[in-house]
This record gives structure tokens, sequence and C-alpha cells, in this order.
């Protein structure tokens, strides 16, 4: 079992696979939809968790064996951190595009 893709690989998130957003229940209980909002972004980090452990699993262990050494000890503490780092970069891109979307529509409504 590999990983596949790059950074920006999300890994079905935002897919149809998704729990329905709460968005799209219309009048459905504000209880309910809070709910269902919470369950989604559990299922996200739990998707975001999954990829990370497959990632750095593939890159840094060479040899499983009763104890970690430090080389894939250090590759594990690097990989993870630069997955967050590149996921941290790619949702700030992702709000700064929403940002200039919602700025260009915006001017011109005016």
């Amino acid at each position: 079992r590999s990983w596949r893709g790059g950074p920006g690989n999300t890994g079905g998130t935002g897919t149809g696979m998704d729990a329905p957003s709460a968005a799209g229940l219309g009048g459905a209980d504000p209880q309910l939809q809070r709910f269902i909002e919470v369950e989604t972004q559990k299922q996200r980090f739990q998707q975001l968790v999954h990829q990370m452990t497959e990632l750095c699993w593939e890159k840094c262990m060479d040899k499983p064996g009763p104890k970690l050494d430090s080389r894939a000890e250090t590759c594990f503490v690097n990989c993870v951190e630069r997955f967050i780092d590149t996921s941290q970069f790619i949702l700030n891109r992702l709000e700064q595009t929403q940002k200039s979307k919602s700025a260009f529509s915006e001017s011109l409504s005016e």
C-alpha cells in the first residue's frame, strides 16, 4: 500500500464522500446541523491523520524493528512538520483566493 499524490492531494476531503453539509439541510434542527458540522470536521481530521501516517511511514520506515532508531525518529518528526506546514499553506492559500473572489464580486456589484 503506497501513498498516492502530492501535498495538494486531499485524499477525498471535500468530495461527495463527506457527510451532507449543514447548509444543505435548510430548515433542519440547529442542533442537528451543528452535530453534522462537528462530525464532518472529525472525519476530515481523521482523513488527514491517516494520510499523514501513511505518507510518513512510507518515507521513514526502511525496516520495521522492535525500536525506532534516531534516523527514523528524526525523519518522522520532519515529515509530520512538513505535512502540517504544507496543509496550513494550502489552507491559507485557499482562504486568500476565496477572499479575493469575494472582494472582486463585491466590487462588481457596487
